[in-house]
């Protein structure tokens, strides 16, 4: 089975370099929105960054082309200093939970092999239906990965066993914490790259720019409620353990 993919930006020393953790998105900036700061938090403290965009996003009122909103989900990736992004060919507006959507993403895991996955958590009401759906294809595709006696589905390729997945959230109009067993994450030093890699798709964001004071704002709530400049919210499907949890809360000051 062909699985089409694009890969718009890429530092890795080639294509065989694999990554820690993949961020997966329905429709470039998501991502960001959802995880940016802890994405790029992750990546200035060495570890490889993925993100894997299901669609191309497009189309939208105020973009050309999906050729510019590829480009500016580029210039977000370099401000989020990730290592890779690969966009996918399923389709905005129309993305389903389906066996084909599954495969193609968990391609993608067999081939740049994370340890750790990041989905979308939650559904998003008064939003777009793809990310909840985006959710459902991310969840499947980690449990595809690992499937053997199956390569004839993923080009040859063996399986792959994710060690950790957990959810982000496109939480703007939430007042509480959302999803199952969530945490903040510290990401004091990557509001900005955050922000700028948001202010990347200015198709999206140049005629609305109250959207990155609100998200400010809200990553800064987020995270003066448990002592941080800002944070953001990162889920656990099934719940957090900690060899050492006083370790855990003393390395997060």
């Amino acid at each position: 089975m062909t699985h089409t993919a694009r890969v718009i930006y890429d530092t890795r020393q080639s294509p065989e370099e694999i990554v820690d953790v993949i961020a997966v998105g329905a429709h470039p900036d998501d991502v960001e929105i959802g995880c940016g700061g802890f994405l790029h938090s992750l990546s200035q403290q060495g570890y490889r960054v993925g993100i894997v965009d299901l669609t191309d996003g497009e189309p939208t009122p105020n973009c050309p082309s999906p050729e510019q909103r590829l480009a500016e989900a580029a210039r977000a990736a370099q401000e989020l200093q990730v290592k890779v992004r690969v966009v996918l060919s399923l389709p905005n507006r129309r993305l389903f939970d389906s066996f084909e959507a599954r495969l193609a993403l968990a391609h993608q895991f067999r081939v740049l092999k994370p340890r750790w996955v990041l989905g979308l958590g939650a559904s998003t009401p008064m939003a777009s239906p793809d990310h909840e759906q985006a959710g459902r294809i991310t969840e499947a595709a980690v449990f595809y990965s690992r499937l053997s006696k199956w390569e004839e589905y993923f080009e040859g390729r063996p399986p792959h066993t994710i060690d950790f997945y957990l959810h982000y959230f496109l939480a703007l109009r939430y007042t509480i914490l959302p999803g199952r067993n969530p945490v903040v994450v510290n990401i004091g030093n990557s509001l900005e790259p955050k922000l700028r890699a948001i202010a990347a798709y200015a198709s999206q964001f140049a005629h609305r720019p109250e959207i990155l004071d609100r998200i400010r704002v809200y990553c800064q709530q987020l995270g003066q409620s448990v002592g941080f400049s800002a944070g953001e919210v990162i889920g656990h499907p099934t719940g957090w353990g900690f060899n050492d949890l006083f370790a855990g809360l003393l390395g997060s000051r």
